[in-house]
């Protein structure tokens, strides 16, 4: 499974800041396809649509060829990170080429949302995806999503020394034990759940004490290669870098084992991966269509049987059997609208954590 972490220093907190993004990511992308007049919502789709990617490369590929194959409809894929993309469509406005905007987390969505860049999702897509799993305010929808989890060294910790809650990591007795990759938007989307559960007062102290208790790597897989490797007892991850490796050889997993908070815990949260349309979109039906497809039942089976290891959410789809279930999870309710990625950078600069 190809992961791909934001490895970004940040959000950008000022217009120059996310013109610089912009700028690295339009230098990066492949020609925007010419869209073709728009379909109607009852009308077979037709023509081409852009879509700008943040999600992971090649499951996104996968619904686009399974996409393409059943409707004709052709592709043009842009590969960015979250912040990357979100920041170069609020750049572009309403000359932005894209038709399509996916990503991992929902805190660029949001910020896209903000911006006044969506068109509404349509309602039969809206209503192949459980609310838990998008935004209330319709402007977007959830595709896919993944679980908080603190993987540890089974060797070094033992299941009744693990911390009670994803709060206890700010306490003195987990300084030095644990790790996370604050820079990427994976661990930025934890951070934002956090904000929204419990408050600015309460997040900052929290990463306060992160500050003095962790070690910082770049990206989640790394951290939990640490664990595996006895550097640090425990890292804050998401739970698909776990089982990715597991599929494969399980040379950097072998000696972890992945713990899910549960009761309703900030760090037992689910962050939804984000799918929209823009309102630039010069081809609205084609692209209202592709989002259809990922949240009907072909596109969530594509989590399903492949390799993403990431959450099926919509169409009544189970996850990949090899996954905890999501009923199980009891995660907390957070609207993805809310969360604010901009105050999270804010606040994660200001305890020294970017």
């Amino acid at each position: 499974m190809k992961i791909r972490i934001n490895a970004l220093a940040g959000i950008a907190l000022a217009a120059t800041a996310a013109l610089g993004l912009a700028a690295c990511g339009s230098g990066n992308t492949t020609p925007a396809a010419t869209g073709s007049a728009s379909a109607t919502a009852d009308a077979k789709p037709s023509g081409e649509i852009t879509v700008y990617n943040a999600q992971h490369e090649s499951l996104t590929k996968e619904w686009i060829d399974a996409f393409t194959a059943e409707t004709g409809v052709k592709v043009t894929l842009r590969q960015g990170s979250d912040t990357e993309m979100s920041n170069q469509i609020i750049q572009e406005g309403a000359a932005s080429p894209a038709d399509v905007f996916l990503t991992e987390n929902s805190p660029a969505m949001a910020q896209v949302e903000n911006a006044g860049l969506f068109a509404d999702v349509d309602k039969a897509t809206i209503d192949q995806v459980p609310a838990e799993f998008r935004p209330s305010t319709g402007k977007w929808t959830g595709i896919a999503a993944r679980s908080t989890v603190l993987v540890y060294d089974k060797a070094k910790l033992s299941e009744d020394q693990l911390p009670k809650s994803m709060l206890d990591l700010a306490k003195p007795e987990w300084k030095g034990k644990w790790a996370a990759s604050p820079s990427g938007a994976d661990f930025q989307a934890i951070v934002s759940a956090l904000l929204e559960l419990k408050g600015e007062a309460a997040a900052e102290e929290w990463l306060k004490g992160m500050k003095e208790n962790f070690t910082a790597y770049k990206g989640n897989s790394t951290a939990m290669k640490a664990v595996n490797a006895g550097e640090v007892d425990a890292a804050l991850i998401y739970h698909y870098y776990y089982y990715g490796d597991q599929a494969k050889t399980g040379e950097n997993s072998k000696n972890v084992t992945p713990y899910y908070f549960k009761n309703q815990d900030p760090g037992a949260f689910v962050s939804v991966s984000g799918g929209g349309v823009l309102n630039s979109s010069k081809n609205a039906g084609a692209a209202q269509a592709f989002l259809k497809f990922v949240t009907g039942k072909k596109g969530q089976e594509v989590l399903q049987k492949g390799t993403s290891f990431e959450y099926a959410i919509a169409s009544d789809v189970p996850a990949n059997e090899k996954l905890v279930p999501l009923t199980e999870l009891q995660a907390p309710t957070v609207d993805p609208a809310k969360l604010n990625s901009e105050k999270v950078t804010e606040l994660m600069t200001k305890a020294g954590l970017l």
